[in-house]
């Protein structure tokens, strides 16, 4: 009766523990988006009629489409870069491999704005390999998908080595006992290893594609046209429309349920009891004579990585830039560390909860995971405005002026990323364990 009673608290504390992460999410997400939606129904009726005619503008569905379209060839990019070279800097024998992933994961910790300038010192009229030719390349949308998806490869490339890490090894062993001498590898890779990964995989896919998409400062400054500039207008200059900017979000609204949509379509729920209970670490791939291509394609994938931060280095040692860092930075790095370290840890929290309920398929799980997913596919601008007319109040000016407003901010903005990420790997555990400890009272 007592380890009934235990498991019944478990139960409970599950319970509890979700409401509270779905509440904080509401309070984060769905408050702003419903002041900014409180504002457009409450305005002029002129505006609303101004907002009805531009939803109706076709010019404004093509440019839609066409970022959807830009961000789907980013993330088929990304994809087919950064699987290959995730696969093969976690699970094969090229030289210098934990050297190479980190230098190749590198541009994750940079803006994309960064990287599109290291590339115009490059690529620009007067880059270091720039010329007439290579300009007209650069500023169009050739160069904005060279640019991101130099830039977010490497979250393809590390979502797919997490991925492939936490596959039991007990399976590659099975696989090569049926397979043919020597004809074992790629199959295994194709048949067994990616698949299995395909939660990460699609996760991958889910990140860049809203990245992508999300975009404003790289199109901009490389003068193509995207869908977030148009939304963007709205929240700049003397005619600021918030509430007409959230009214160029709805076409998002449904862009974000296919994303989900196709997102869990590709990773279906199945059985991960084999994953988590590991047999112990596999020895690493030998390629033998494809060892060399494969060094060779991982190397370049770091050379482009890191190709754009080097002649930002490059530019900054010869202008005299590093002796200036601290002038110019200010107090503004001890602030963003502070302000994302206490983002990051709460992320962490809400991701654990709500990845566990995603992983165990916790009613209610799926629809607060969609809200994070609109909030992560929402322009940031929009979701900033939202969050500004919620907090900016007498009575939470507390809140407003300090740096909990800016924490709150990356929450709604990044806490999917976070719950989906843990929620790969708790699905790759045996729920039976968690069941066995419940059954003792942990």
């Amino acid at each position: 009766m007592g380890r009934f009673l235990s498991r019944r608290a478990v139960r409970a504390q599950e319970q509890l523990f979700f409401w509270a992460v779905a509440a904080t999410v509401a309070l984060a997400v769905v408050l702003p988006l419903a002041v900014l939606t409180g504002q457009l129904a409450a305005g002029d009726p002129a505006q609303r009629h101004s907002v009805l005619a531009t939803l109706a503008t076709p010019s404004l569905w093509l440019l839609l489409a066409r970022s959807v379209g830009l961000a789907i060839a980013v993330t088929a990019l990304s994809l087919t870069v950064g699987v290959p070279i995730g696969f093969l800097l976690s699970r094969t024998d090229v030289p210098g491999r934990r050297s190479a992933f980190l230098l190749h994961a590198f541009p994750m910790f940079l803006p994309p704005f960064a990287m599109a300038l290291g590339w115009f010192h490059i690529l620009g009229r007067n880059g270091a390999f720039g010329s007439e030719s290579t300009s007209r390349f650069f500023f169009g949308e050739s160069g904005l998908l060279l640019v991101l998806g130099a830039t977010f490869t490497p979250i393809a490339s590390t979502m797919v080595a997490l991925g492939v890490r936490g596959i039991d090894p007990a399976l590659e062993e099975a696989a090569r006992l049926v397979a043919p001498p020597g004809a074992w590898k790629w199959p295994l890779a194709t048949r067994i290893v990616l698949p299995l990964a395909r939660p990460a995989i699609a996760l991958a896919a889910l990140v860049v594609f809203t990245l992508s998409f999300s975009e404003l400062g790289v199109p901009m400054f490389l003068r193509v046209k995207a869908y977030p500039a148009v939304v963007f207008s709205r929240l700049g200059g003397i005619d600021f429309q918030p509430g007409e900017a959230f009214a160029l979000v709805l076409p998002l609204l449904a862009i974000s349920a296919l994303v989900l949509a196709g997102e869990r379509r590709w990773a279906a729920r199945r059985s991960f009891s084999v994953l988590g209970l590991r047999s112990g670490e596999s020895p690493l791939w030998e390629l033998g004579r494809a060892r060399a291509p494969a060094t060779t394609l991982c190397w370049l994938a770091v050379a482009v990585s890191i190709a754009p931060i080097a002649s930002l280095a490059l530019r900054a040692a010869r202008g005299q830039g590093f002796s200036s860092l601290g002038d110019w930075a200010g107090a503004g790095l001890v602030n963003s560390l502070s302000v994302s370290g206490l983002a990051a840890i709460a992320i962490a929290i809400l991701g654990v909860v709500l990845g566990h309920a995603l992983a165990r398929g916790l009613k209610g799980a799926a629809l607060v995971d969609a809200v994070t997913v609109l909030a992560f596919v929402t322009p940031a601008a929009v979701l900033g405005v939202g969050l500004i007319a919620t907090w900016n109040r007498p009575a939470t000016d507390w809140v407003y002026r300090g740096r909990a407003i800016l924490v709150i901010a990356l929450v709604a903005r990044y806490t999917a990323i976070g719950a989906r990420t843990i929620a790969v790997a708790m699905a790759q555990g045996s729920p039976h364990l968690e069941e066995a400890a419940a059954a003792f009272g942990a």
